[in-house]
């Protein structure tokens, strides 16, 4: 017969219920509890952040760096730390952002910001759905103020909508600040919907979520529209830099961009790059962010060219990058801490940390898409290499 896991109605972070939960684990498991039940802090203050604790999965965490950054927010050489169990890669991303410093360093531009909430309206029949979203039009800005009036942070940006049969599918834009914004949106529009359910008798009734925001997913409305900030990241790489950091020239570098992009347009793939996962994943994981996010963080496109002097330009637009540096999981304390070592904790580092995440992805970028060359004179190859003497396969 199944037992129930150990709660406390009155405190479930005490240090009292997390050891009888340890203990339950210890009387009806194989397990035995020696690293995974040791911690540093209060268990107290993860409340909110997990239910049913009982101890924490420690990652190795290491650094990279120094990064080169030439953004708006972010501007300066900055040591990211990124926590990972994948051996090279923390290597490989420091190969590019030496590419990055010798270059001068990769330049990065917000070019948008918007956190969706997607209710979806049903009515009797198309037309209504039609009329219905002329009604919205006109009454954007009644919407905009109930919808702003849950929070003193948000801002309903925008509503878009897409009538499809009798639907009306909605996205509901706000920007949220430093935070990621998906509760804060979620609680906006919940408050607009019943106002406007309230105002419109025609409507039949309505989904909060119609999945038209597709939340930690891939979809071709987030790589147009956006999702979190849009981020750009570029940079012009000297000729000479490429060849004595990464053993490749722009021409070579732009012929197998070129087939990268043939490949991703043939298996439908979420972007043309080689791994942004990588290092999105393992800067979430070290600073607090919901790794679910990754589902849309990790969409992009890539652009490169051979320049008229030989150079090698190469940019990346990562259309729906969602970080925080306030609530959620970044006051955790060692997430905290790892925020602080780029100065990216608390209110007004967003955009900052936004700009490092894409400087990040591009030196990931630069240094896997030379790996993955093999060399004539050699029969090498350094991506196999480096696994072999850095890697699990050692």
């Amino acid at each position: 017969m199944s037992k129930s896991i150990p709660r406390s109605p009155d405190n479930d972070y005490s240090a009292e219920v997390v050891a009888e939960r340890q203990q339950f684990i210890e009387d009806n498991t194989p397990a035995r509890l020696e690293h995974s039940r040791r911690y540093s802090f209060d268990p107290e203050v993860m409340s909110g952040n997990i239910e049913n604790l009982f101890g924490v999965a420690q990652i190795p965490v290491g650094l990279a760096g120094p990064l080169r950054v030439n953004g708006e927010h972010a501007q300066g050489d900055f040591y990211v730390p990124m926590a990972t169990v994948e051996g090279t890669m923390l290597a490989s991303y420091n190969r590019g952002m030496k590419v990055i410093r010798e270059s001068g360093g990769v330049m990065t531009t917000v070019c948008g910001e918007a956190m969706q909430r997607a209710p979806v309206f049903v009515f009797k029949n198309a037309r209504d759905a039609r009329d219905f979203e002329l009604w919205l039009v006109e009454n954007t800005e009644r919407v905009r103020a109930v919808a702003e009036g849950t929070t003193s942070v948000g801002k309903l940006r925008e509503i878009e909508h897409y009538i499809a049969h009798n639907m009306v599918f909605t996205r509901f834009d706000y920007s949220t600040g430093d935070a990621a914004g998906q509760n804060m949106t979620s609680k906006a529009t919940f408050a607009a919907c019943e106002w406007i359910n309230s105002e419109y008798p025609a409507l039949s009734h309505y989904l909060l979520s119609g999945n038209f925001d597709t939340e930690k997913k891939t979809s071709s409305v987030n790589l147009l529209k956006g999702r979190g900030r849009r981020v750009t990241a570029e940079i012009t790489i000297p000729r000479q830099v490429l060849i004595d950091n990464l053993r490749i020239t722009p021409e070579q570098m732009h012929y197998g961009q070129g087939i990268s992009t043939l490949s991703a347009f043939l298996t439908s793939s979420s972007n043309n790059a080689a791994h942004p996962a990588n290092g999105l994943a393992a800067l979430y994981l070290a600073t607090g962010q919901d790794i679910a996010n990754i589902g849309e963080s990790n969409q992009c496109t890539t652009y490169n060219k051979v320049t008229r002097d030989g150079d090698y330009h190469f940019s990346i637009t990562l259309p729906a990058l969602i970080v925080a540096t306030y609530g959620g999981g970044t006051a955790l304390p060692t997430q905290r801490e790892c925020l602080e070592i780029m100065d990216c904790y608390g209110p007004g580092k967003a955009l900052k940390l936004a700009e490092i995440a894409a400087a990040l992805v591009m030196a990931g970028e630069l240094s896997l898409g030379a790996a993955s060359r093999v060399d004539k004179t050699t029969r090498r190859n350094e991506w196999v290499d480096a696994h072999e003497r850095l890697g699990r396969n050692r």
